[in-house]
């Protein structure tokens, strides 16, 4: 598989063509197609040198995946299915922002990013680690979909949240590359404040990441206050007990100027006792994190179930009244599967979306 073009820095594609023969100012005219322009293929990059586009067409691909199939909510939520080299598929969900919370504007939006193919952590509510972890995606795959989702809505994307297949924190070298790619100028130039990390709790990268010069956005999939209640739905809670999570969290509050998100899947039975509440409460106190309710989102062969509403409230009012900031989060997506734990890794065969490239729309 020919690397793409997608994949690779202004600095590193400047010297790639120097050695090769090729001037390096090229570099900006060939990143501002990629980018900006957005060619249907190396061909059309129209002010370039034929024997220079030949020389990208010999070693360089332009898309390293393909739109397969796009589903659209009742909510407007779509959830945009691509196809990898490998034949293997993963999923993007673009959501667009409740207009009143941004004074009446309806253009602001939202894309979930799917850092691996499947899951090696095995959180026992999410739908994406059902089939197990096949392999990590390059930073040109997670970029590529930030890219390729704005041509098929047809509008920028302003937020990004990496919360979609995979704990993008198990392919962080990949993952920050990418980010590189995104926030540079000659990039999608979207700045760092408008990226979320989401893990379930990689300690040690938590760490490295709170070093990492630019200002991104961290969520932590908590799902429970006790590793008593963790430790029944999240297999890495045994590797890094909330002790270790809890220390590696004030480590980011003493290097990042961003706040914390502690993300909380209401579980009926599992992890939604009030008492839960009151213990989130203090952590989140002692962090200046926010906290995200949402409850949780049906998942075929799972047998878990989401609380009555009025159950979730009670919950939330227990951290809004102890001066935490506490959502209660509508899902979005539920109905075609794009909703928080619902990605899953797809199979499919020559007579369903496997064997068509072109877009689908159901």
């Amino acid at each position: 598989m020919k690397p793409s073009l997608l994949g690779i820095t202004k600095e590193e594609l400047a010297a790639h063509l120097a050695e090769h023969g090729h001037p390096a100012y090229r570099a900006d005219q060939i990143l501002d197609w990629v980018w900006k322009k957005r060619p249907a293929s190396i061909d059309a990059m129209s002010n370039l040198p034929k024997a220079l586009r030949a020389y990208l067409e010999e070693n360089f691909s332009l898309y390293p995946l393909t739109p397969a199939r796009e589903l659209g909510s009742t909510d407007t939520t779509r959830k945009m299915l691509y196809k990898l080299h490998d034949g293997r598929y993963i999923e993007s969900v673009l959501i667009p922002a409740n207009p009143a919370l941004y004074g009446g504007r309806a253009d602001r939006l939202t894309l979930c990013v799917s850092s691996q193919v499947g899951c090696a952590y095995g959180c026992k509510f999410c739908a994406s680690g059902l089939a197990g972890f096949t392999r990590n995606l390059t930073a040109a795959e997670i970029a590529a979909q930030v890219l390729q989702t704005e041509m098929l809505a047809g509008d920028r994307i302003d937020n990004l949240v990496f919360m979609g297949m995979g704990e993008p924190l198990a392919n962080s070298k990949n993952l920050l590359q990418a980010i590189e790619l995104i926030t540079s100028p000659w990039g999608l130039n979207l700045g760092a404040r408008h990226l979320t990390i989401s893990t379930s709790g990689l300690v040690p990268q938590i760490r490295e990441l709170a070093r990492h010069p630019r200002q991104i956005r961290l969520a932590i999939s908590l799902h429970g206050a006790t590793d008593a209640v963790r430790d029944q739905i999240m297999p890495v809670n045994k590797k890094y007990p909330t002790s270790q999570l809890f220390e590696a969290l004030h480590d980011w509050n003493a290097q990042k100027k961003q706040h914390l998100t502690l993300e909380y899947i209401l579980i009926q039975g599992i992890n939604d006792d009030l008492e839960q509440a009151r213990i989130l409460a203090t952590h989140a106190r002692s962090f200046q994190a926010k906290v995200n309710l949402i409850p949780y989102n049906t998942v075929e062969g799972l047998p878990w179930k989401r609380p009555e509403i009025s159950h979730c409230q009670a919950f939330r009012n227990i951290l809004t009244k102890a001066g935490v900031t506490a959502t209660l989060r509508l899902e979005k997506g539920h109905d075609i599967e794009a909703a928080c734990g619902q990605l899953r890794l797809i199979k499919e065969t020559e007579e369903g979306i496997g064997g068509n490239a072109e877009m689908l729309k159901s």
